[in-house]
């Protein structure tokens, strides 16, 4: 009778675990951008002490969006994570229930919302984050180009 929950638990935890492979990937694309936001602040520092101070000021606008970038992100990030944890608790809370018989069915749909809501408010992050690249783009390119 064992082996028979344990086959049924194995069967119900594959959905979360294909749910932690998909956040992942997401994880993965916003581990790159704040890679790429750092390496960009680092190197307009550099520009930055060796320019003129009406390049220093074009500098300073696109190093705040990048602070500001850095942050959603790590916020993004740290949710995506999150969700992957909570996820893993959904998983964990499956086994427990079927080896030791608990009800812990109130518990594994608080669980579940909590990950989704944490995922969801990690991607509108993301998406604020692309808004915010493009503001920086359009600080760098010549004001004769038009920003729609």
């Amino acid at each position: 009778m064992l082996l028979a929950n344990l086959i049924d638990t194995l069967q119900l935890s594959i959905s979360p675990v294909i749910l932690i492979s998909g956040v992942g990937l997401i994880i993965l694309s916003l581990t790159n951008r704040f890679g790429r936001i750092v390496d960009r602040t680092r190197q307009l520092s550099v520009e930055y002490r060796s320019s003129s101070s009406t390049d220093q000021e074009r500098i300073l606008s696109e190093l705040k969006i990048l602070s500001l970038r850095a942050k959603v992100i790590r916020n993004s990030n740290f949710l995506a994570v999150l969700s992957v944890l909570l996820v893993s608790f959904i998983i964990i809370g499956l086994f427990g229930a079927a080896l030791y018989h608990f009800n812990v069915t109130l518990l594994l749909v608080i669980l579940f919302i909590s990950s989704i809501i944490s995922l969801i408010v990690s991607l509108f992050l993301l998406i604020y984050d692309l808004d915010l690249s493009l503001k920086a783009l359009w600080i760098e390119l010549p004001k004769e180009i038009e920003h729609n």
